[in-house]
């Protein structure tokens, strides 16, 4: 009788075991980092991607946005900076290029835990002359079977016009998808700013709007300029938002938030 209670009680535990599995692969929580990596050189000018990675690696994130990523630039000894960091972390890696610059090419990096069925890079409006800006989206397939985009993008850091009308394009183009929808980066724009106000009559922000906590610049964060959004606002819940401030990986903190998707 006694190895009959013990086995019947292991039964138990495995159950529920695979019951909370299954809860949890059900509630389709995701973790998005949002991270400027001031094309590796850290702040103290070291080009050190251990500490990086570091970052990337403690905050567990299942999407992580790069901003300032270059590929094969002389002055990072033509290093792919996004392949590198998905090797360092253990997730793959994409690579958007935003212009040709030292040699090489920069701009926008994507590290996923999920590998991609689609991807693409789009142009983002701006004023002639200056620094290119785009956007860059993965489609990927969860765990859970639901399909989501994921974007990347930066914006213009001094003209509120041009970030104006890139955020005008980014309404245009990544709402159309019919799939569930994060955007994550680097805005240049404070909240309340004309740029962030456009953003968010269609994309739901992870901010506390009452308090929001600054991310710029990580020897002593004094602005909020790097977003998670969400679209559409109803299908998804958030968690958790979180500033990761290390003041020698980059200038700007990593920005971390832990969403849910919600059913339809």
């Amino acid at each position: 009788m006694k190895s009959k209670t013990v086995f019947f009680f292991i039964a138990l535990l495995i159950c529920h075991s695979t019951f909370s599995q299954s809860a949890d692969e059900n509630k389709k929580v995701i973790k998005i980092l949002s991270f400027n990596i001031f094309h590796g050189a850290t702040t103290q000018n070291s080009y050190n991607l251990d500490v990086i990675a570091k970052v990337i690696i403690e905050a567990d994130p299942d999407f992580v946005a790069l901003q300032e990523v270059d590929f094969n630039t002389t002055r990072n000894a033509k290093h792919d900076l996004a392949a590198d960091l998905g090797n360092k972390t253990k997730m793959v890696s994409l690579f958007g290029r935003s212009m040709y610059f030292n040699g090489g090419e920069y701009g926008l990096g994507i590290l996923s835990k999920y590998s991609f069925s689609q991807t693409r890079v789009v142009n983002l409006p701006g004023t002639q002359g200056r620094e290119p800006r785009t956007a860059l989206e993965i489609i990927a397939v969860l765990p859970s079977g639901d399909t989501i985009a994921f974007v990347c993008t930066h914006l213009d850091h001094q003209i509120e016009n041009d970030r104006t009308a890139q955020a005008k394009k980014i309404n245009e183009e990544f709402t159309v998808t019919g799939y569930p929808s994060i955007l994550a980066g680097d805005f240049n724009a404070a909240p309340g700013s004309q740029s962030i106000n456009i953003l968010e009559e269609l994309w739901k922000s992870t901010y506390d709007k009452a308090n929001p906590e600054p991310t710029y610049p990580s020897s002593d964060p004094g602005v909020k300029i790097d977003y998670v959004m969400l679209y559409p606002k109803d299908r998804w819940k958030t968690i958790k938002s979180e500033v990761i401030s290390d003041s020698i990986a980059s200038d700007h903190c990593a920005y971390l938030v832990t969403v849910e998707l919600l059913g339809k």
